[in-house]
């Protein structure tokens, strides 16, 4: 391999950023959004392969934070503009894009790596595993009701510039991130994704709307959405787009659906990314009419055993011996006893025997409790050592609340 990889130097992100692009089909992004994710980029945790002159690999990292079961916000890399030339494919630069990646985060002390995979495949023989998965919708509002909880029509709802109530936006988010596994405490700067609406993506649909929840004169719930206009003979079927609804209590959620449902001149709602067990889902009159579909978000990857084992906490007391896999960090492998119960957790080196053998990408799996360890047992990727070992780490591993990553990176 006749390539120089390094850190990413500010007057290369031009070119580091079009070989991405271009390794993505080479379709250009809005100046908006170009310029958006050039203001992101973490120069120092962003490597890019050289051939010479050209730019020929990246790979980036944002510092995150992202919430584990028990709420502690717990630090990670979320991986990020990944790709190779097509040149150059078959040459180790994924391999030695990944090798290097894995290696500084360790170096930073960061317990976790996250990504989303635009190929599940390619992942899984680093060490990752799909943590999250989310629900894709498609309403027939002309169909389907919604039955809302006491208090929603106490709920006022504004039109307001989606510019103008960001701060109020983000407050509401910030409350929500410790409630959900996989969601991203969002640092400065990150507010502009949830604006981002150039004309040349809305394919059709109206500029960004919002309308928030408030009670009492406080914002308790809010969603950004677009409306596509569709009209026939028999007169108007717009649709609905829900870009984000984030709020803080039961009637505040439902008042929020419940418009969305609606708002005249519409009759479907299309909501891509959602929690797969959001409360919405429950109060509506024919589940078969909103058209759920699931699919992997989150894949995330243990960078260090021990420390994110004992991060996070578990729903009923775990006393259990791991014999880990895992080849690409050898660092990790072998045996690993977690101690946990709902206050805490210790996980540390140790030479009793095991209880569990299974890798490193299994428990990434796990690891924000929406994937059981039981099924991953009865597809033959976990094995039970002890008897009874499995039932109890897939109890303590579960989660309350089903994990969920709120957007994209």
């Amino acid at each position: 391999m006749a390539t120089d990889l390094r850190v990413l130097r500010k007057a290369d992100w031009n070119t580091w950023y079009g070989n991405f692009i271009r390794a993505f089909g080479g379709v250009a992004e809005s100046p908006e959004e170009r310029e958006l994710w050039h203001d992101l980029t973490e120069h120092d945790r962003a490597i890019g392969a050289w051939d010479d002159d050209q730019c020929v690999g990246t790979a980036g990292a944002f510092t995150f934070r992202i919430t584990v079961p028990g709420g502690a916000s717990v630090p990670a890399a979320g991986i990020t503009m990944v790709g190779v030339a097509a040149t150059h494919r078959r040459r180790g630069l994924l391999r030695a894009m990944m090798r290097r990646q894995l290696d500084d985060i360790r170096s930073w002390g960061e317990p976790l790596a996250v990504l989303t995979a635009s190929e599940p495949v390619i992942y899984g023989r680093f060490g990752y595993g799909a943590a999250t998965y989310q629900s894709n919708v498609e309403v027939d509002t002309t169909r389907v009701r919604l039955f809302v909880p006491p208090g929603t029509d106490e709920v006022r709802l504004l039109y307001v510039p989606p510019a103008e109530v960001v701060d109020a936006c983000e407050a509401v988010y910030a409350r929500r991130v410790p409630e959900r596994p996989g969601m991203l405490a969002r640092q400065p700067g990150w507010e502009r994704l949830g604006l981002l609406d150039p004309e040349s993506d809305r394919n059709g649909q109206s500029p960004l709307q919002c309308v928030v929840a408030e009670r009492g004169g406080e914002v308790v719930g809010y969603t950004r959405f677009r409306i596509k206009g569709d009209w026939d003979q028999s007169g108007a079927r717009n649709v609905v787009h829900l870009r984000d609804l984030e709020a803080l209590d039961p009637a505040a959620h439902a008042a929020l659906w419940r418009f969305l449902f609606d708002i005249d001149l519409t009759s479907k709602v299309i909501a891509y990314g959602r929690p797969v067990d959001e409360a919405w889902l429950h109060m509506v009159s024919d589940i078969r009419r909103c058209q759920v579909r699931i699919r992997d978000t989150l894949h995330l990857r243990l960078v260090d055993v021990g420390a994110a084992l004992q991060a996070r906490t578990y729903q009923a007391p775990v006393d259990v011996v791991f014999e880990v896999e895992d080849a690409f960090c050898p660092w990790n492998e072998g045996r690993w006893r977690l101690i946990g119960d709902t206050k805490g957790a210790s996980c540390l080196r140790t030479d009793d025997p095991a209880d569990l053998a299974l890798s490193v990408r299994e428990l990434g799996e796990a690891y924000l409790g929406g994937v059981s360890l039981a099924s991953l047992a009865a597809a033959g990727r976990v094995r039970e050592l002890r008897q009874g070992a499995l039932a109890e780490a897939s109890v303590g591993f579960s989660s309350a609340v089903a994990p969920w990553l709120p957007h994209g990176f």
